[in-house]
């Protein structure tokens, strides 16, 4: 919520106008087919929100009614909207009866610690392990870069197995996506590629798309990168890749937009665009 109004004159009585943010839905399957950068941008903004939680001004937070469907996406960031089920009320226990600060879920149990008479980070520790079964477990790890998967591996299973707090959990994302940010997960490109790459200025190749997943573009291969240098090894990588064109847009992280294709027959005139055409083997 932004704000509100209340009207009370002779034309409209007792009135009372909110203004609040739109949101969309959230469509697991749908999420599961968007490029990775996208599902780690919800992640992040996820563990942001549940340490803000965890050192709310009331205390620890926490969401007993902790869904998918509890969420909207506004501009690729995760935010909730239903707080009906919110408790800041951390479970009573006693240091004799380890079964007070028990937590159920469908696949294992938990129990944590009593610390003067309180179940120890009961809040902060049951929205860490929702985030992981809801979404870290199918977000986090698939089609991410992989530099990054074994950072990403650790992340799921400290969340998983509740090692880490959200303090810990939100400083190796904020870890992740700087190393993603800086183009720290590429090698160091030394390599000479097998083909021969010619660079055309001010052109734009139209047509010859091709499909790829996870792509931007449902009709075509729409994939960030880093540098030219990454769309190289994209398009290396893609048997039909015979050309690629570096757009003018860029994502949340800075990454470049790249149209890859299948070939340059329909390049036209395009100033500010920049295309890449594949020559065919390099002398060695």
């Amino acid at each position: 919520m932004y704000g509100y109004c209340y009207q009370d004159n002779n034309d409209i009585k007792d009135t009372v106008t909110a203004i609040t943010e739109l949101g969309s839905p959230l469509e697991m399957i749908q999420l599961l087919q968007t490029p990775w950068e996208e599902r780690f941008r919800i992640c992040l903004s996820l563990m942001r929100l549940l340490h803000y939680l965890a050192h709310s001004p009331l205390g620890p937070v926490t969401l007993l009614d902790f869904r998918p469907r509890q969420f909207v996406l506004v501009g690729g960031v995760l935010k909730v909207t239903d707080l009906d089920d919110a408790s800041v009320e951390e479970t009573p226990c006693s240091p004799s009866s380890p079964s007070d600060c028990l937590m159920e879920f469908p696949a294992r149990n938990f129990t944590l610690p009593c610390h003067k008479g309180r179940c120890e980070g009961i809040n902060e520790k049951r929205n860490l392990y929702n985030a992981y079964r809801f979404f870290f477990t199918y977000l986090l790890p698939h089609s991410a870069p992989s530099a990054l998967r074994p950072l990403l591996d650790k992340i799921v299973n400290s969340t998983g197995e509740l090692i880490w707090g959200t303090d810990e959990t939100l400083a190796q994302l904020e870890k992740v996506l700087d190393i993603y940010r800086n183009g720290h997960y590429l090698k160091n490109n030394t390599q000479t590629y097998k083909t021969e790459y010619k660079r055309v200025s001010d052109a734009l190749i139209a047509a010859e798309n091709y499909r790829c997943w996870p792509s931007y573009q449902h009709d075509g291969c729409l994939l960030s990168v880093f540098s030219a240098d990454e769309a190289i090894d994209v398009c290396e990588s893609h048997a039909q890749c015979r050309a690629f064109v570096m757009t003018n847009q860029s994502t949340w992280t800075g990454h470049q937009l790249v149209l890859f294709k299948t070939g340059a027959a329909s390049m036209t005139a395009a100033p500010g665009k920049l295309s890449y055409i594949r020559l065919g083997a390099a002398e060695s």
